[in-house]
């Protein structure tokens, strides 16, 4: 007998209620698709960004993304793809990747919450903290490689340049 057999979890409340009162109390723009299903909008300082959250029971699993408000044409999505690759070598929580039907950039993460713990406020804050500071970092250089023609060791480089002092 293992351990997960014996032990009781306690009912819990559906996560996605959780991410709904957060989301409300931030006044961010939502729609409860379902039960399991939520979408929002959130506030950056370089765009909006469609955050979207994914209830799976069978697998006790939250899926997160934050999608970026912009569009990848096809030409520049090689070049995308080797700037993913180097930015989720910079990241702790999440990664970055491309929804390939709309050519839009997001970040991801999967938040296991089996085994009674639930899925706490600060945690939604936190996840969604995390998303957007992520993608406002980094913003720059997606629109160095799409817009400005860069490679992508270029564009991090000029995104991660800190100024000091004023001007």
């Amino acid at each position: 007998m293992t351990l997960t057999a014996t032990y009781q979890e306690e009912p819990q409340i559906n996560p996605v209620d959780l991410v709904e009162q957060v989301v409300a109390a931030n006044d961010w723009v939502f729609d409860r698709r379902n039960d399991e299903e939520l979408a929002a909008e959130a506030p950056g300082q370089w765009c909006n960004y469609s955050l979207y959250f994914a209830w799976r029971e069978d697998m006790g699993a939250m899926h997160f993304t934050c999608a970026f408000d912009m569009k990848i044409p096809p030409s520049r999505r090689a070049v995308v793809h080797e700037l993913l690759a180097t930015l989720n070598e910079k990241l702790w929580i999440g990664h970055f990747g491309l929804w390939e039907d709309e050519g839009v950039p997001m970040f991801r993460h999967t938040s296991l919450l089996r085994g009674g713990a639930g899925f706490a406020p600060e945690q939604v804050e936190d996840l969604v903290d995390i998303a957007v500071t992520e993608c406002e970092r980094f913003y720059p250089a997606f629109q160095f490689v799409i817009w400005g023609g860069k490679t992508a060791a270029e564009a991090i480089a000029a995104s991660l340049l800190e100024t000091v002092g004023e001007a």
